[in-house]
């Protein structure tokens, strides 16, 4: 399928409501985005429907903000409803990629969604995903649930649960897969800050297939818990590359722990954990008690968090057989995927943590750097220069590529085998995200859709030097970075 057939596909599915491409314009209920409309004003929806009191959408900085608020079914359906077409878009873009990537089938990915996933999943977010499913509906984008359940664990499944299974059923014929490691991240407090509040960044690492779809600013008010302000991906109740913060001072943040191994198909799944944690945990020790229930090792990550009451930040690293945590009032963690304590190392991943050419050890020793160059003055200002960095600590130059902490594998003539990424992969960072104690009491963050440095990635010419990657032409776009910008909860424009 070219290009222009997957979008007549699109928009096909979704009553004509998408347009590849055009995910920054305005969208209300039964009409075409329009580039006359305002690309800053808020939409309320065209619909009598009850469910959709109080809930809008409107697009800013190459974001796309949703206000959602209610119970959680009305909360699942509000999402569904405004964001119909770049839900059913997004979901091509995963299933693309999790079924090359693991050479599964459909039918394997949905019957493990709703046997594996879907019985172990909270009653209130079962109740918030199948309110996405009838959101769709209404829109006329007809998803099959268990799809909408596979988009919500789409990390877990693909990278956790299928080596497991192949492992446990003696595939033959199974593909070799490594967890990868997605983000860079930081948190720092007391003399470490400028004043000596808490500080948090984090960019996020993926595919740019799937990074350019990454584009939604979720401010929920749920009946219950805490209000929540994240970044996310269309169709997941969770933030899923884990940045956020609540209405209690929480802020959260991860990165994916690389070379990772083991799954638990009876613990509870890790995006209906996340969010059960960012939206009522209102301390570090809430935050470790939700994420530790039922941990069934999917998505395994080291969690940054921050306490705005009390200055205290935390490193939670959690794996599947150990996890450990380290806290502090003055100072600062920091994390690039490596694993960091030596139980988890050992027990739970293959990593080599002396190979200074992979990309999690040449970042942390450049966070490092930073933190020591920076002591005592780091602010949100600080922490958008240090997700925009490209300095690559083992060939000692400035270098995009994986071993920057602004990553950008598609300028890296060199294979990241710790990821099992190849040379010129069209892998990195995707967009970053800063906040502070006094933005956090105010409901706000800095955000930067595309590179945190702003550099674009264009598709054709980079198909044209690599078409090794044309396998991906049909859905891959253009990251085109928007500047930064303020979002806050309870925003209109």
């Amino acid at each position: 399928m070219n290009r222009r057939e997957f979008g007549t596909k699109i928009l096909r599915m979704t009553g004509g409501a998408a347009m590849l491409g055009v995910a920054e314009e305005e969208l209300s209920a039964g009409s075409l985005p329009s580039r006359a409309a305002s690309g800053r004003r808020a939409v309320a929806p065209n619909s009598a429907d009850p469910r959709l009191k109080g809930s809008l959408r409107f697009s800013r900085a190459r974001w796309t903000y949703v206000h959602l608020e209610g119970t959680p079914s009305e909360i699942g359906f509000q999402h569904g409803y405004w964001l119909a077409p770049e839900i059913a878009d997004g979901f091509e873009a995963v299933k693309l990629t999790n079924l090359r990537g693991t050479g599964k089938d459909v039918a394997f990915f949905r019957r493990a969604a709703r046997e594996v996933i879907w019985p172990k999943v909270d009653p209130e977010y079962k109740e918030e995903i199948e309110g996405i499913h009838a959101g769709l509906a209404s829109r006329g984008v007809h998803m099959a649930f268990d799809d909408l359940i596979w988009l919500n664990a789409m990390e877990e499944l693909a990278d956790y649960y299928v080596p497991w299974h192949d492992k446990q059923h003696k595939i033959a014929e199974a593909q070799p897969i490594t967890s990868p490691g997605h983000c860079s991240a930081f948190v720092a407090t007391g003399s470490a800050t400028k004043d000596h509040q808490i500080v948090i960044g984090h960019n996020a690492w993926t595919s740019y297939l799937h990074g350019e779809r990454w584009n939604v600013i979720f401010d929920i008010a749920p009946k219950k818990g805490c209000r929540i302000l994240m970044d996310g991906y269309p169709g997941v109740i969770t933030s899923d590359d884990d940045f956020g913060i609540n209405s209690s001072g929480m802020m959260i943040t991860e990165t994916t722990i690389t070379q990772f191994h083991g799954f638990n198909p009876d613990g509870k799944p890790e995006f209906s954990r996340a969010r059960r944690a960012m939206q009522y945990a209102t301390s570090i020790d809430e935050y470790v008690s939700i994420m530790l229930d039922e941990n069934n090792g999917g998505y395994a990550n080291d969690w940054l968090l921050g306490d705005r009451k009390t200055g205290e930040i935390a490193l939670f690293e959690l794996g599947l057989k150990a996890h450990r945590v380290w806290r502090t009032r003055n100072g600062f963690f920091v994390s690039s995927n490596e694993p960091q304590d030596p139980k988890v190392m050992a027990e739970d991943t293959t990593f080599d943590i002396h190979d200074l050419s992979l990309s999690p050890n040449a970042r942390r020793v450049r966070w490092h750097q930073l933190m020591r160059e920076y002591h005592g003055q780091i602010d949100v200002e600080h922490g958008r220069q240090f997700l925009s960095d490209h300095y690559d600590t083992f060939v000692k130059k400035t270098q995009p590529g994986w071993r920057s902490l602004c990553g950008h594998g598609d300028l890296a003539p060199y294979a990241e085998k710790d990821f099992d990424a190849g040379p010129y992969d069209p892998v990195g960072s995707i967009q970053g995200k800063v906040t502070d104690s006094r933005m956090t009491a105010e409901m706000s963050f800095v955000a930067r859709r595309g590179h945190p440095c702003g550099d674009n990635f264009v598709v054709q010419p980079f198909l044209q030097a690599h078409p090794e990657y044309a396998w991906q032409s049909p859905l891959l776009r253009d990251m085109v970075a928007g500047p930064w910008s303020t979002f806050k909860s309870g925003q209109q424009v």
